[in-house]
C-alpha cells in the first residue's frame, strides 16, 4: 500500500475538524434540549401538585400544552441558522404553553447574540406579550395581573442582554482575527516587494558590472580578430586585459549569485555586508585607468571638496553612472574621447556629467563588439530616481552626453 500524500494530510485534517466542531454542536443541541425538557415537564409538575394550590388549566389545557411544547422545542436544533424564525415559533406557543416558555428564552438569546438590536426588541417584546397573554387566559389566583408582563420583562432583559454580550465578544474576537489576517497578508506582500526590489537591485548590479567587464573583453577579443597580424607583444597584452576581465567578470558574478542563493535576501543589511565594498566616488580614478589600459581615451575631472564625503546611496550611483557612460561610450563610440566631469558640494547637490563628444568621426567598431540591449540607461535612470536625483541623456553635437543631478545634503 503506497504512503499517504503529504498534500491529503493537510487537506483532510480540516474536513475533520468540521465533522468535530458540527458533533459537539449537535451534542450541546441536545444537551439543551432535554434541560428545556425537563423544566417544562417539573413545572407541570409544580402546577398539578394540590399542595401548591387549585389547578387552574383543565386536563385538555394540560395535554395540548404537553402535546403542542415538546414538539416545538425542537426547533431549537435550527436556532443558528434561522434564530429569527425558530423564536417567532416558540413565542407564539408559549402564549398557550410552559414547556415552550423556557425555549422561548432560549431561542431569544440565540436571536440577541446573532442579529441587531432591533430584531432583539422585537422578539423580546413579543416573549413578554406571550407571557402576558398565557397570564390572561389562566390567571393565578392572587397574582396580580400587572405583574404577569413586568416578570416578563425582568426574565427577558438579562437574557437579552447576555445575548449581546456574547454577540460583541464574537464581533470583537472576528475582528481581531481579521485584523491578525490583514497584518500576516500585508507582512507577507511587504516581504514579496522587498523581495522583488533587492533582485531588481542585483539585476542592475549584474548589468553595470559585468556589462563594463565583458565590453572590455570583447573589445580586445574583436581587436585581436581583426588584427590577426599585430605585433606578437600587443597580442600578449589584449589576451592579458582579455584574462583579466574574465577573471574580474566571473568574480562579480559569484558575488551577486551568491546573494541570490542567500536565504534571507530581503534584509536591512547594506550593499556593503553583502560582499565586497561597493565602489563610491574614490574610485573613479582607477575606473579611468581602466579605461585607459583598454585602449579608450578618458579624460576625468573631480571638482570635490578634499574633506566633503558625500552620502553612500549618492557617491555609489555616480559611480554607477560614470561606469554605464564609459560603458555606453566603448560599445556605441569606441575610439572617441570620453570626458567625465564631477563637480559638487554639500548642500548643492552632485553633478556628473559623461560626454563623448568630439569633431572627427568615430572609427567603426570592431568585430565582436557586444551589443546594447537597451536597458541600461533604463535601470540606470530608476537607480538615479531612487538616490533622489534625475537623469537626463541624448544626442549632443555629434555624440552623445549623460548628466546626473543627485542630491547632496548640507
Amino acid at each position: 500500500m503506497p504512503p499517504p500524500s503529504p498534500v491529503a494530510a493537510p487537506v483532510g485534517r480540516p474536513a475533520r475538524r468540521r465533522r468535530r466542531r458540527t458533533a459537539l454542536r449537535l451534542a450541546g443541541d441536545t444537551v439543551v434540549v432535554l434541560a428545556c425538557w425537563a423544566t417544562g415537564m417539573v413545572l407541570l409538575g409544580v402546577e398539578l401538585d394540590q399542595a401548591t394550590g387549585p389547578r387552574v388549566r383543565g386536563d385538555a389545557a394540560l395535554v395540548a400544552d404537553v402535546l403542542l411544547g415538546v414538539p416545538a422545542t425542537l426547533a431549537l436544533y435550527a436556532r443558528r441558522r434561522a434564530p429569527v424564525v425558530v423564536a417567532s415559533v416558540l413565542v407564539a406557543v408559549s402564549a398557550v404553553s410552559v414547556v415552550a416558555g423556557v425555549p422561548s428564552l432560549v431561542a431569544l438569546f440565540g436571536v440577541a447574540a446573532r442579529r441587531r438590536w432591533p430584531v432583539v426588541a422585537a422578539v423580546a417584546a413579543g416573549v413578554v406579550l406571550a407571557g402576558t397573554v398565557y397570564g390572561l387566559l389562566w390567571p393565578e389566583p392572587g397574582f396580580p395581573a400587572w405583574a404577569v408582563p413586568l416578570t416578563g420583562l425582568v426574565l427577558v432583559v438579562p437574557v437579552a442582554g447576555w445575548g449581546a454580550y456574547v454577540r460583541t465578544r464574537h464581533q470583537l474576537t472576528a475582528s481581531l482575527r481579521e485584523q491578525a489576517e490583514r497584518a500576516r497578508a500585508e507582512q507577507e506582500m511587504r516581504v514579496r516587494q522587498a523581495r522583488t526590489t533587492e533582485r531588481s537591485r542585483i539585476a542592475r548590479e549584474m548589468h553595470d558590472v559585468l556589462a563594463h567587464r565583458l565590453s572590455l573583453v570583447s573589445m580586445h577579443a574583436g581587436a585581436l580578430e581583426f588584427r590577426p597580424d599585430a605585433d606578437p607583444a600587443d597580442v600578449a597584452r589584449a589576451a592579458g586585459v582579455i584574462r583579466a576581465g574574465t577573471h574580474e567578470a566571473l568574480e562579480d558574478l559569484r558575488d551577486i549569485l551568491g546573494v541570490l542563493r542567500a536565504e534571507d535576501v530581503t534584509g536591512p543589511a547594506g550593499e556593503e555586508a553583502r560582499g565586497r565594498p561597493q565602489p563610491t566616488l574614490d574610485a573613479l580614478p582607477e575606473l579611468a585607468r581602466e579605461a585607459r589600459g583598454a585602449g579608450g581615451c578618458v579624460r576625468l575631472r573631480v571638482d570635490v571638496p578634499a574633506r566633503a564625503q558625500a552620502p553612500a546611496l549618492v557617491s555609489r550611483t555616480a559611480y554607477r553612472v560614470v561606469q554605464e557612460g564609459l560603458t555606453n561610450a566603448r560599445k556605441h563610440a569606441p575610439g572617441r574621447e570620453v570626458r567625465v566631469h564631477v563637480q559638487g558640494a554639500p548642500g548643492h547637490g552632485l553633478e556628473v556629467v559623461v560626454d563623448d563628444a568630439a569633431n572627427a568621426s568615430a572609427p567603426p567598431s570592431p568585430p565582436g563588439a557586444v551589443p546594447g540591449a537597451g536597458l541600461g540607461l533604463v535601470g540606470l535612470a530608476e537607480r538615479v530616481a531612487l538616490a533622489g536625483g534625475q537623469l537626463e541623456h541624448g544626442p549632443a553635437g555629434d555624440g552623445f552626453r549623460l548628466r546626473a543631478r543627485l542630491p547632496w545634503p548640507a
